[in-house]
């Protein structure tokens, strides 16, 4: 195999391997698709490594059930009865997260969101996984419901060897400022601009 070379050379007195392993902010951005697919794909490969993952999903319907959540979900259930890959759980605010839900009340989606963001800084304070995955997050922060200045000093403070995945159109560009790596998906072509909706195995 040819090693890798990058383009530049650092100069912060690491080794290679000190280097490598280092906790990364993610952000899938842009109006094409395959934000959270990538996301998603992350995912298999830190459950391969043993990682613990926590999947935050904001915006979604209840009722909608992706195919990558049954997939991972198969996954958690793998790693509970064999041991093998890493732990998953995996939340959604349009079900209600699962910490807070409230029988009988109507759903506050700003309520909802700050609760959540909550969660996952408690979570980032204790080192509770090693992948977060904050789907569609960047529209919470776009609507102004969470605090981008807060997320911004919890990701750069956060203790330990945790990774972020932020995904979602738009995202604010202070959130860009701190991302390690950033990617944006181009839309070329797309089905939907010939009036065809969604299908199975593609859009969900």
């Amino acid at each position: 195999m040819v090693q890798g070379k990058t383009p530049v050379e650092a100069n912060d007195g690491k080794t290679t391997r000190q280097r490598r392993n280092q906790p990364l902010v993610i952000v899938n951005s842009g109006a094409g698709k395959g934000k959270s697919t990538a996301a998603f794909g992350l995912a298999l490969r830190g459950w391969n490594q043993g990682w613990s993952i926590g999947v935050f999903q904001f915006v979604k319907s209840a009722k909608w059930r992706i195919g990558e959540q049954s997939a991972l979900e198969t996954l958690a259930e793998v790693h509970r009865d064999t041991g093998k890959g890493g732990p998953i759980e995996w939340h959604k605010m349009g079900s209600g997260w699962s910490w807070s839900r409230k029988e009988g009340t109507e759903e506050d989606h700003a309520q909802a969101a700050v609760e959540g963001w909550a969660e996952i800084k408690r979570r980032l304070a204790e080192e509770t996984h090693q992948l977060y995955i904050l789907d569609e997050f960047s529209y919470v922060l776009k609507w102004g419901w969470i605090d981008v200045a807060e997320v911004v000093e919890t990701l750069q403070n956060r203790p330990g060897y945790q990774h972020v995945v932020i995904t979602g159109r738009d995202p604010h560009p202070d959130l860009l400022a701190i991302a390690d790596l950033a990617t944006e998906m181009t839309k070329i072509a797309h089905p939907f601009d010939r009036g065809q909706k969604g299908q199975k195995g593609i859009e969900w």
